[in-house]
């Protein structure tokens, strides 16, 4: 009797291979359901891809559309969840996904060179830099933030991703 097999590819493996320790996060489309309800629901058609006007959508490991950012930012216009047939993505009326930008270490700022690339892509105000003696270091308003990718395309130095927001547990006392 023969095991079964699994298709889906090791990404820690794949990204050791690749010199770095972790598999960078998956960035499905927006309005893409969890990631193993996506990934049952969606054929790879690509026919998301193909309907994103801003180009930030790719076929990616497997075959399955990922979101970009470093392509450009994406508007939230909903084409992509418009032209899936399958069942791959929630509602329209439903957020577009917990995404929120996030500042690394590579940041110029943390280096004490004066940079404000993402606060000027970033449309919709999320990225301040409060005033200090020193050189300002960026911070992301989570509440304004919409994972848009603007501010990961505008970086020079690839000091920002985006990521899942975590929502904060209370803390029992």
């Amino acid at each position: 009797m023969a095991a079964a097999v699994n298709h889906r590819p090791d990404r820690s493996r794949r990204a050791l291979l690749q010199g770095r320790l972790r598999a960078r996060p998956l960035l499905r489309p927006p309005w893409a359901l969890d990631e193993s309800l996506f990934v049952d629901a969606c054929t790879g058609c690509n026919a998301c891809v193909a309907a994103c006007p801003e180009a930030v959508l790719l076929a990616g490991e497997g075959g399955l559309p990922e979101f970009d950012p470093a392509r450009g930012e994406c508007t939230f216009c909903g084409d992509c969840a418009s032209a899936c047939r399958e069942s791959a993505f929630g509602p329209l009326s439903d957020p577009p996904w917990t995404l929120r930008a996030q500042v690394g270490d590579a940041c110029l700022a943390a280096r004490g060179i004066v940079c404000s690339s993402c606060r000027d892509a970033c449309g919709e105000s999320a990225i301040r830099f409060p005033p200090t003696r020193t050189v300002p270091m960026p911070q992301v308003d989570a509440d304004r933030c919409t994972g848009c990718g603007a501010c990961v395309q505008g970086c020079p130095a690839t000091a920002i991703s985006l990521a899942p927001l975590v929502a904060e547990m209370p803390v029992e006392a």
